[in-house]
C-alpha cells in the first residue's frame, strides 16, 4: 500500500474507529491517569465564552469558544493547550449539556457539527448540544506528519511487505520520525487517556456536575475510559458503535478486513442489479473485477485530482469510506463507473478526502497552544492524528523479529479475510513499529466502571466495529452497561435507524432506558 506523509486529502472525517479503521504510527505517549498530585484549580475554575464562529458559510446560530487544558497533566506548569468548541444552545428548558464526539479517531468536531448538526436538534428541547476538535485534531493543535516536500513512501500492496520487511519497517520508523519533526509539542501528550481529561475539563467550564455524552464509533473508546477515569462525574451517557478495549491491533485490523469485504459483497450484490453497475451484472465476476481494478492500479497508477498517482490502495481506502452506509452506494457506483469507464478519479476521491486542493504549510500550530486558524489545518491532520491516537492507546510493540516471524502467518489470515481489504489492513496495523509503546490503562484498567447505567448500541450489519464488540465490551464495563441491538446495517445506528435514534434521545432526555438486550428491528423498524 501506499503510506505517504504529504500533503494529500487524507480519510474523510466520518467515524474511522481506530480499532478497524487505518491502524497508523504515533509518536507519544499518554501521561498519568493520576488526578490527585498536580494542582488543575485553575483550569477547573474557567467558563466557556461563546461568541460567533469565525469563518464563511457557517450556520448562524452555531456559536463557538474554547477551553484550555495542561500540555502535560502531570506537569500542569509545563504549558497549555486551547481546545475548540462548538454548541447549538438549549431552545426549552435547559437541564445542561451534551458533549458529542463523531469518531476517528482524529476527526474534528467543530466542522461536523457546522453541516451535520440536524441529527440532533431534538436534544436541543432540553439541552445545549456541544462538540470539540480533539488535542492534536483540527484547530486544537493539529498534529501533521509534513507538508509534502519529504514523503517517505512504502509503496506495498502486500508484496514489498512479504519481500524485504526488514527495508519496510526501516521506512515506518523515518515516517515516524517525520511526524515527530512536523507535530509540535502536543504529540508526546495525544492519546484517549489525556483527551478523556479534557473533557472533565470541558465538563467543568460548561457548568455540568455530570457529563453527559453521546459518542460514536472511536467516541466509544472515548466515553468508555471517561467512566473508568470520572465514574462520580457520569451523568447519561451513549455509546453507538461500539469499539473494542482490549483486542491488539493485529486482531483489530482483522476484523476490520472481514467486516468491510461483507459490506463488500453486500454493495456488489445491490449494485449487479442495476443495468448501469460499471462491474457487470454477474456477482462472482463482480468481485473478481474489483480485485482485478484494485491490482491494475497499483501495477499502473493513473493521475489523481490532486496530481499525486492514485492507486489502487487508494482505491481501497476510498472504496471503505463509501461502505460505511447504505445511503452512499449509488454515489459509489456512479464513482466507479466513471473510474472504469474514464479513468476519472474525482468522484471516488471525494469518499476520502474533504474535497480540497493541496495547500502548502510551514508550521503545524500555534507552539504556544492556541487555536489555529481552520485554513491552517494541514491536510493530513486527520490521519497524522489518527496514527498518533491509536498507537498512544495500544501497549503493544512487536519486535522487528517478531513481526517477521509472524508475518506469512499473518499475510494468509487477512488474505483469507478479505482480498481487496487484507492487504490493505495488515499494512496499516504494523505501523507502530518502532514507536513508544502506548498506555495499557485502557486495557487493563477501563472495566467494571461503577457508573449510573450507560446506553450502548451496537449495529449487526456494522462494518467497521462489529457487533460481539459491543457485547464484550459491556460485559467488561459490568451492570452499568445496557445493550440496545439494532438488527440494522451500516456503521453505528443513531443516524440510519429512527428506533435507535428515539431510543437514545428518551434516553438522554428522560433518563428512559430501553431494557437490557432489547433491540431495533432492520429497515421496518420494528422493536422488541
Amino acid at each position: 500500500m501506499l503510506a505517504k506523509l504529504s500533503t494529500r486529502p487524507t480519510l474523510r472525517r466520518c467515524a474511522v474507529t481506530g480499532a478497524v479503521g487505518m491502524v497508523l504510527l504515533g509518536t507519544g505517549l499518554p501521561m498519568s491517569t493520576d488526578r490527585s498530585d498536580p494542582d488543575l484549580t485553575r483550569f477547573y475554575q474557567q467558563q466557556v465564552t461563546w461568541a460567533k464562529c469565525p469563518g464563511e458559510g457557517l450556520p448562524k446560530d452555531m456559536q463557538c469558544g474554547k477551553v484550555t487544558v495542561p500540555l502535560d497533566y502531570a506537569d500542569p506548569k509545563a504549558g497549555t493547550l486551547d481546545l475548540a468548541l462548538a454548541r447549538y444552545r438549549a431552545t426549552g428548558d435547559r437541564r445542561g449539556s451534551v458533549l458529542l464526539n463523531f469518531g476517528g479517531p482524529g476527526g474534528p468536531g467543530v466542522p461536523e457539527f457546522a453541516t451535520g448538526a440536524k441529527e440532533f436538534m431534538e436534544l436541543t428541547d432540553n439541552y445545549d448540544i456541544v462538540t470539540f476538535d480533539p488535542r492534536g485534531v483540527g484547530r486544537s493543535s493539529p498534529v501533521s506528519c509534513g507538508d509534502g516536500q519529504e514523503d517517505i513512501e512504502v509503496e506495498d500492496d502486500g508484496t514489498e511487505l512479504g519481500r524485504d520487511p526488514r527495508k519496510v519497517l526501516e521506512r515506518f520508523k523515518q515516517a515516524a520520525a517525520a511526524c515527530a519533526r512536523h507535530s509540535g509539542p502536543v504529540l508526546p501528550h495525544i492519546g484517549t487517556v489525556n483527551a478523556s481529561r479534557d473533557m472533565d475539563v470541558m465538563r467543568q467550564a460548561l457548568g455540568d456536575k455530570k457529563l453527559n455524552y453521546l459518542g460514536f464509533s472511536y467516541g466509544t473508546r472515548l466515553g468508555a475510559v471517561y467512566a473508568a477515569q470520572f465514574p462520580e462525574k457520569v451523568g447519561r451517557l451513549v455509546l453507538d458503535g461500539v469499539d473494542t478495549l482490549t483486542e491488539p491491533l493485529t486482531e483489530q485490523g482483522l476484523a476490520g478486513a472481514q467486516g468491510q469485504q461483507k459490506a463488500l459483497e453486500e454493495f456488489i450484490n445491490w449494485c449487479v442489479k442495476d443495468i448501469a453497475c460499471p462491474l457487470g451484472q454477474d456477482a462472482r465476476e463482480a468481485r473478481k473485477h474489483v480485485v482485478q481494478l484494485v491490482d491494475s492500479l497499483d501495477e499502473n497508477p493513473v493521475p489523481s485530482a490532486f496530481g499525486d498517482p492514485f492507486t489502487g490502495q487508494d482505491l481501497v481506502g476510498a472504496i471503505g469510506q463509501a461502505l460505511y452506509s447504505e445511503d452512499l452506494w449509488p454515489a459509489l457506483e456512479r464513482a466507479l463507473a466513471s473510474l472504469v469507464e474514464g479513468g476519472d478519479t474525482h468522484a471516488v476521491e471525494s469518499f476520502a478526502s474533504a474535497g480540497a486542493a493541496p495547500r502548502q504549510r510551514e508550521e503545524t500550530g500555534d507552539p504556544d497552544g492556541g487555536l489555529v486558524d481552520a485554513e491552517d489545518v494541514p491536510l493530513d491532520n486527520l490521519s497524522a492524528a489518527l496514527m498518533a491516537i491509536n498507537c498512544a492507546d495500544d501497549p503493544d510493540r512487536p519486535t522487528g523479529e517478531e513481526i517477521v516471524g509472524s508475518l506469512d502467518r499473518l499475510r494468509a489470515e487477512y488474505e483469507e479475510a478479505s482480498p481487496v481489504f487484507g492487504p490493505y489492513r495488515l499494512s496499516w496495523v504494523l505501523l507502530c513499529y518502532g514507536r513508544p509503546k502506548g498506555t495499557d490503562f485502557i486495557r487493563d484498567e477501563v472495566k467494571d466502571v461503577h457508573t449510573p447505567k450507560m446506553l450502548l448500541v451496537g449495529t449487526r450489519g456494522d462494518p467497521a466495529t462489529p457487533y460481539r464488540w459491543t457485547v464484550e465490551t459491556a460485559k467488561r464495563l459490568g451492570t452499568s452497561a445496557v445493550v440496545l441491538d439494532n438488527k440494522g446495517s451500516g456503521h453505528t445506528g443513531y443516524a440510519s435507524s429512527k428506533c435507535v435514534h428515539r431510543k437514545v434521545d428518551a434516553f438522554l432526555l428522560y433518563g428512559t432506558l430501553p431494557a437490557d438486550g432489547s433491540s431495533c428491528g432492520p429497515e421496518d423498524e420494528r422493536e422488541s
